[in-house]
């Protein structure tokens, strides 16, 4: 099940999510936070929809169908962190948190205030938290600009609770790109050449929605975690080139291939 907001664009969000799930063997429900309107050149406007509809969206998926994993996107309020809080709590389920706070484009997500409700209830909460480096300054205060950096914030995540953490790498500088996998039995490092491309929007709700799939699936986590970011990097190598921004990823790329080999 995911929770998270909506991308007219088809980009990021839950439509990223469904397509990312999909493609990796899970079948996709959805609670939706709130509709943007965006594109490849940025967001545009965010309507929030009300807590009541997103809890009610959430129970009516998880009194009928149920769900072996959750992943979290965008929740933009404090009162949207407590009320996704609580449908983790139901759900009884990993919960693979992505703590969305700034778009592509640079346009703010999540307010400051809300920062702190994500610190103290949705990190203790995850079964994976997937912050990028700007988000992990953000939710632990240490700088993060290599690759002890990311180790040192992802240190501080778990000590809030979360149970493993993924440093994404794709804004600390260097010709590689380094994602690092911390769990309390040790750390995995995810290694790959730095793709130079402006068709990047949705990467970490694809990233997420990948480790999320594999979850349900029963993997591993560093299974899971390996598999999904072996999937995003030919997503992105692949990434069709549509807009004039920010452009998506290629979800779809395994079932091209697929087709292309009949």
């Amino acid at each position: 099940m995911i929770v998270a907001g909506s991308d007219s664009g088809g980009g990021a969000g839950l439509q990223a999510d469904v397509k990312a799930i999909t493609m990796l063997g899970g079948f996709a429900a959805t609670a939706v936070t709130a509709i943007t309107v965006q594109n490849t050149l940025g967001v545009h406007a965010v309507h929030p929809l009300p807590v009541h509809l997103i809890a009610a969206q959430a129970d009516a998926v998880l009194e009928d169908i149920g769900t072996d994993a959750v992943k979290t996107g965008m929740l933009g309020s404090v009162e949207v962190v407590e009320t996704v809080a609580a449908i983790l709590d139901r759900a009884n389920a990993p919960a693979v948190v992505d703590p969305v706070m700034v778009a592509k484009g640079g346009h703010p997500l999540l307010p400051v205030e809300a920062v702190e409700a994500v610190k103290a209830l949705m990190v203790p909460s995850a079964a994976l938290l997937t912050p990028n480096a700007l988000e992990a300054e953000a939710l632990t205060g240490i700088e993060v600009r290599d690759l002890d950096g990311q180790r040192r914030a992802g240190e501080a995540i778990l000590a809030m609770g979360a149970r493993a953490v993924l440093m994404k790498g794709g804004h600390v500088p260097g010709e590689a790109v380094v994602d690092l996998l911390l769990t309390s039995s040790g750390e995995t490092l995810l290694e790959g050449e730095r793709v130079e491309t402006r068709h990047t929007h949705g990467t970490g709700c694809t990233l997420a929605s990948a480790c999320a799939a594999g979850l349900a699936r029963g993997l591993p986590l560093e299974v899971a975690v390996a598999e999904a970011w072996a999937y995003v990097a030919e997503a992105i190598r692949r990434a069709p080139g549509l807009g004039g921004g920010h452009g998506p990823l290629d979800h779809g790329w395994p079932i091209r291939d697929r087709l292309d080999k009949r």
